[in-house]
């Protein structure tokens, strides 16, 4: 079935489910293993599309595989019997069929074939052994049953598993990629236990398991001996094996543990099975189908290891394996409690910290939480201070193990290195050599090994592994943070092991993310009480140091650049893992500026932790995601608190951003206080609509405030009318600058909000861009500006659905007002009748406007007449902006005003004008002659090659008063290079962008204030 066809389908079948049905067929579709591009697009989409639009997305994002086997299994959980027979018919067998019947298939003889007596067998039963240990060694925990649901949950979607879905004329490339610890190598071993029990595909007669964990410390070899090194019997075989490629199946598991460099295994590329090879340059053969290339392959990798596989892989299907969804991980805590109130409070307390409830998505860790937590309940202790931080409960859960004044100082500090010294080589299994190298015995270990924090392999004795990577991190936390023993000679050992600084510096984290979160939980172990806890259970002494040096660490963020958002959530993130209040008071004390997109209820918790301790903080910058604030939950009250928490604080802006009713009750409690000295306030697009009011209502009386910003979908009602009119009515209204985006008020409205205007004496600057004013509602405004005592020196109406026939009643204000200087028309189709007019009113001596924005005003040549008319006449503009406005031959009647002494332009703007080459000379002599221009911007114009050395030609003699000229050139050519150094050269002080190309028009307000 080709895409059109499975396009077809999909969306008649789709169509057949009414609105509850398709919701929730998108319900069950989003629990699914989603592929990558699937994934990554914005789940809203999917969620208002219809069945139709749905089918596209689902086409544009996934494979057809994907797509036929999600389609049957939902309908299948949905119980829609007749449309899952459609479905199956239309979307399985159909495509069976077209592949099947396919005379290009090939390699029919050789499928044919019978296995050799005992062949198959032999292969099966030599890996009977190894099975059984498999099957005891999957995940840890208590629950058989859980890692099956998983299995079968993701194994529905490898395409070699399912015998529903259709052959394919190249074989089969899967990749499972997930975080560490959510059960790829448990899926790959079913693989492998599926194909010992026979229950694989009858095409795959050979199955090879490959582990990059061990192969990782293989020497050179052939790459027949590399996957007969466990099978020895096997080695008369091998070729008679290989040379049946299409039906083996090689499981390669754990790519990111090959330790090899970025983009090294696309080196070296070798076809030759006998030739002996670096072990990664075999598999790198292998996956780029040099090697066997009619072998299937399952390769399973943590993410850091996605972009060398996409060197590598063509038209790979990826899997993402999640682990335990939300469903899961509840339906484990209440199996292991067994009591379903201390299930729920333990299984909330755990989803309330959001990075603990993403690890939970490993089984592992869900073990952890629940083994900690339900030791609390029975002993009668509130676990909820435990799950405040992930140290807090790897903390607990360590300690638990262990009676108190244990006196295993030596053993945790054993474990601890060994911990240290596999993350920074980003192993994940120790070897007998690696002990010994960090002079650690197994007795040592022996306690952690009993309690299941380190686990031996059952298969290689010599092996361990800790029980969950975010583990292995937390005791690397602790060898930093445990204090050196007095005989430790660390030069001793070949570590390589960085210090404080060296593992908490962006650079070493690029290279090894998983050093990210050792930093959290060292700073959750500066906290006094945890250390206090870590000495009383195992006598170890932590080093009085380690504060001071992450202070240090820290502190250099402040002194090389300003903190950028990503930093900032850091910082915070380690502050509030600490737990420490002194400390967070130091280490953003420094803060006076912060912008930050809170996603997240833990990052709202990070962010109310240490920001209120910023004495200093003069600017916040917030954007509040959907879900962060639930409604009238108390404990988010303390989460704004350092709105007030200090009287520095100037500027406040709130984007898109999703609040409470209680959250903006709580956010205006703080801006009414007389301790708030707020100047600037910028409200843009957020929820509840109400909140524009709660806010109005706030600022009204604050003496303070003299910027205000409202943007939004703003439920323009007469309360908020008369709100607003309070607020600029008030005696201490000493609001300078207003601005009004996206309002819909009707004539009656807007006539009390402009008599309001009389009165006050403090507004200067008003912008009402994006409201529905329409001419009716300018005029009302035009009559106020008459008023022989209105203050406004700035009036923006950019996109107010005006007409020319607005512009008439505006030319009379221009003549009247003495105050005006600065006006915005754009995006309003006043054309060029409409320029006529204000023109009419420029030519006035009275006039004092010095600023005219006509962006995006459907102006032409002839309008371009009359501006060059009025400029001529020495009219008081200095400022024009006529971007994006057709105006082409224009440019040469403009120029015309230029040459003339009396034109007082000193910023012209011609962005995206569709200026023509021809008149580029023109231009360059005007540019010489006029002694006032200081800007010229003629970026986004395609002047050709030819306009461009014209232009460059005549101002290599000079040009004026020019300061700065914006425009598209093409550096490449020698010739306009050479023109270009000539004309720097000869005028040092213009300086010249050449880059103004880009697709979005300059902010009317950059030009416009």
């Amino acid at each position: 079935m080709t895409s059109p066809q499975l396009e077809w389908t999909l969306q008649t079948l789709l169509e057949q489910l009414n609105e509850d049905e398709l919701k929730s067929f998108k319900s069950l579709l989003r629990a699914l293993p989603l592929e990558d591009v699937l994934q990554k697009a914005p789940w809203s989409e999917v969620e208002e599309a219809d069945g139709k639009k749905l089918a596209e997305i689902l086409i544009h994002t996934s494979s057809e595989n994907w797509i036929r086997s999600a389609t049957v299994t939902v309908l299948e959980e949905m119980n829609l019997t007749e449309l899952c027979k459609m479905a199956k018919s239309e979307m399985l067998e159909a495509g069976q069929v077209q592949e099947i019947d396919n005379p290009q298939l090939g390699d029919a003889e050789e499928d044919s074939e019978l296995a050799k007596p005992g062949e198959k067998e032999g292969r099966r039963n030599s890996v009977q052994k190894q099975s059984l240990v498999w099957k005891n060694t999957f995940w840890q925990g208590d629950i058989d049953s859980f890692h099956d649901d998983v299995i079968q949950r993701n194994q529905r979607f490898i395409p070699f598993l399912n015998p529903r879905t259709p052959r394919k004329l190249t074989p089969y490339t899967v990749v499972l990629h997930g975080p560490a610890g959510v059960g790829k190598t448990t899926l790959a071993k079913k693989c492998m236990l599926d194909w010992t029990d026979c229950n694989l595909s009858p095409t795959v007669r050979y199955a090879f398991y490959l582990s990059c964990k061990e192969l990782s410390r293989m020497g050179p070899c052939s790459f027949a001996e590399l996957i007969s090194k466990d099978w020895p019997e096997l080695q008369d075989d091998i070729p008679h094996i290989l040379a049946q490629a299409q039906r083996i199946l090689f499981v390669v598991d754990g790519l990111d543990e090959l330790k090899v460099p970025p983009g090294a295994l696309i080196q070296d590329i070798c076809g030759d099975w006998e030739q002996q090879k670096p072990v990664p340059v075999l598999l790198g053969s292998l996956l780029k189908r040099k090697m066997l290339p009619k072998a299937t392959l399952l390769v399973t990798t943590r993410p850091r290891a996605l972009r060398d596989i996409q060197l590598l892989v063509q038209q790979p299907i990826y899997i993402r394996v999640e682990g335990f969804l939300e469903e899961d991980r509840r339906a484990y805590f209440l199996r292991h409690f067994g009591d379903e109130d201390q299930a729920m409070r333990a299984f909330e307390l755990m989803r309330s910290n959001a990075a603990l409830f993403q690890l939970g998505s490993a089984p592992a860790v869900c073990w952890i939480v629940c083994t900690t937590l339900k030791l609390q309940m029975e002993k009668g202790e509130d676990p909820a201070p435990t799950c405040l931080t992930s140290t807090g409960l790897f903390l607990r859960f360590l300690c638990s193990q262990f009676p108190q004044g244990a006196q295993l100082r030596g053993a945790l500090r054993a474990l601890s290195l060994l911990a240290a010294q596999s993350l920074w080589a980003q192993m994940s299994v120790l070897h007998g050599e690696d002990l010994e190298s960090a002079g650690v015995q197994e007795s040592d270990l022996r306690p952690f090994l009993d309690r299941d924090i380190l686990r031996q392999d059952g298969v290689a004795k010599g092996c361990y592994s800790f029980i969950h990577l975010s583990f292995q991190q937390f005791l690397t936390a602790l060898f930093y943070a445990l204090e050196e023993e007095e005989e430790e000679d660390r030069d001793g050992h070949a570590w390589d092991i960085g210090d404080v600084q060296k593992l908490l510096s962006e650079e070493e984290r690029l290279k090894n993310p998983d050093l990210i979160q050792v930093g959290h939980f060292l700073f959750g172990l500066a906290n006094e009480k945890r250390v206090k806890e870590l000495e009383a259970t195992f006598g170890c002494q932590m080093s009085p140091e380690i504060k001071q040096e992450l202070l240090r660490c820290k502190a250099s963020l402040h002194a090389d650049k300003p903190l950028s958002m990503t930093d900032l959530k850091e910082v915070l993130c380690c502050l509030y893992e600490s737990q420490e209040e002194e400390l967070a008071k130091v280490v953003v004390a420094p803060l006076k500026k912060i912008s930050i997109n809170l996603t997240n209820t833990s990052e709202m918790m990070h962010c109310s932790f240490s920001l209120k301790h910023c004495r200093d903080l003069e600017k916040v910058s917030l954007q509040i995601a959907k879900g962060v604030f639930l409604e009238n939950y108390v404990d988010f009250e303390p989460d704004i608190e350092f709105e007030s928490s200090n009287s520095n604080l100037k500027f406040l802006e709130v984007k898109q951003s999703f609040l409470s009713d209680s959250s903006v009750r709580i956010l205006c409690d703080h801006i009414t206080r007389s301790t708030c000295h707020l100047q600037k306030v910028e409200i843009k697009n957020v929820t509840p609509d109400t909140a524009y009011r709660d806010f109005c209502l706030a600022f009204i009386g604050k003496r303070t405030l003299t910027h205000l910003t409202l943007e939004g979908h703003i439920e323009w009602e007469r309360t908020m009318l008369l709100l607003l009119c309070d607020l600029l009515r008030n005696h201490k209204c000493n609001l300078q600058y207003l601005r009004l985006g996206g309002h819909c008020a009707t004539s009656e409205q807007w006539v009390d909000f402009f008599y309001v205007l009389k009165a006050n004496q403090s507004l200067r600057h008003l912008h009402l861009s994006a409201s529905v004013l329409l001419d009716e509602g300018a005029k009302l405004l035009y009559k106020t500006m008459t008023h022989p005592k209105h203050f406004l020196q700035m009036l923006s109406l950019e996109n107010c659905r005006l007409t020319e026939a607005s512009c008439k009643d505006l030319a009379a204000v221009l003549v009247v007002s003495q105050q005006l200087t600065h006006l915005c028309l754009a995006k309003n189709p006043i054309g060029d009748t409409g320029v006529k007019f204000l023109c009419e009113g420029l030519s006035y001596p009275e006039c004092k406007l010095q600023a005219l924005v006509l962006q995006q005003c459907s102006i032409t040549k002839r309008g371009c007449r009359y501006l060059s008319e009025a400029l001529q006449e020495a009219c008081s503009l200095t400022n024009l902006d006529l971007s994006l406005n057709q105006i082409a031959r224009g440019l040469w009647i403009l120029c015309q005003a230029l040459e003339n002494p009396n034109c007082n332009l000193k910023h012209l703007r011609l962005w995206s004008c569709s200026l023509m080459p021809f008149y580029c000379q023109h231009l360059g002599s005007a540019l010489i002659s006029n002694q006032k221009l200081e800007t010229l911007d003629l970026g986004q114009n395609h002047l050709w090659k030819s306009g461009i050395i014209q232009l460059f030609r005549v101002l290599r003699q000079r040009t004026g008063s020019l300061k700065t000229l914006r425009l598209k050139t093409y550096e490449t050519n020698l010739e306009i290079k050479k023109l270009l150094e000539e004309v720097k050269e000869k005028n040092p002080k213009l300086t010249i962008d050449c880059n103004a190309s880009g697709a979005t028009a300059p902010a009317c307000c950059d030009f416009f204030c």
